[in-house]
């Protein structure tokens, strides 16, 4: 007797995927969106659609991926930071909400029209340095990385978010150890921003950031108290500020109190913290003497 062939499996539907991905509904819908151009808003009107074959395999590819504990912005390729797309990959760490706090700050004291050296120390992925720039546009914008691989990730978002033209220049981009990355003719800085690395080298929450770049969580002077790095930039950044400039600091949530010192012992004044939206300080700021 010939044996009658096994029947071809359903498609899965599109509500039961969502149900059946083992991810929160939230990195789920985002998937959907990107690897099957479903919205959320398709998928509550019709719920019992099929998956295409080509769109269901992408989707357990990338399912599969944010199980393991990988960032949701490496599967997608961007992060959404400021109102802006950035692209994001393992050469850089994901752009934080916290880490708004840095632009909000600089654009407090950046007026509109008005010229300004800032510098962004640790860009990354260009996140802060873009921000500011496409709200500041007669800033004169610097950025710095000791990753080439960042900084050319980095170069690419700005090339892509920011006009041609601007009042301010192109962004400046230099490639080094915090200050000795630029030349010695730049400067003085009106404001300085760094998201610095600030992890210490025994943290236990590193294994959950495993796929993020180590050179920009512990830095390269790794430390007990991760501020190894942040100590390093005030001894290089402080005598690059103008009589009267700024400089923020993202940090831990628990160095606010040990950050705010290390800015006093730099001879900054007006020493404060910024707290983020649960309340906790995670930017330290402070200004040289006018």
């Amino acid at each position: 007797m010939t044996e009658e062939p096994a029947p071809a499996a359903s498609p899965p539907l599109v509500g039961e995927w969502v149900r059946a991905c083992g991810l929160q509904r939230a990195d789920a819908l985002a998937l959907l969106r990107a690897c099957a151009g479903i919205s959320h808003a398709a998928l509550l009107a019709h719920p019992e659609a099929p998956l295409p074959d080509s769109c269901a395999a992408r989707l357990r590819q990338a399912a599969q991926r944010v199980r393991a504990g990988e960032p949701l912005a490496y599967v997608l390729g961007w992060k959404e930071f400021y109102g802006l797309r950035l692209q994001v990959g393992p050469q850089v760490l994901v752009p934080r909400p916290e880490t708004e706090l840095l632009v909000e700050f600089a654009l407090q004291h950046l007026r509109p029209r008005q010229p300004a050296e800032v510098l962004d120390l640790g860009t990354g992925s260009g996140a802060v340095a873009i921000a500011v720039a496409a709200q500041r546009a007669h800033a004169r914008v610097h950025a710095s990385d000791r990753s080439a691989e960042a900084l050319r990730l980095a170069q690419d978002n700005a090339a892509r978010l920011l006009p041609a033209a601007r009042p301010g220049g192109p962004l400046q981009w230099h490639l080094g150890d915090w200050m000795q990355a630029l030349p010695e003719q730049a400067g003085p800085f009106d404001l300085l921003l760094s998201n610095p690395p600030y992890v210490a080298a025994d943290d236990p929450h590193l294994a959950a950031l495993r796929f993020e770049p180590a050179l920009a969580l512990v830095g390269a002077r790794r430390s007990a108290d991760g501020l190894a790095e942040i100590r390093a930039l005030l001894v290089q950044a402080v005598p690059r500020l103008r009589a009267g400039g700024w400089l923020a600091l993202e940090h831990g949530w628990n160095q606010a109190a040990a950050v705010r010192a290390l800015l006093r012992d730099a001879g900054l004044r007006q020493v404060h913290s910024l707290r983020d939206l649960a309340g906790i300080p995670r930017v330290g700021a402070a200004r040289a003497a006018p």
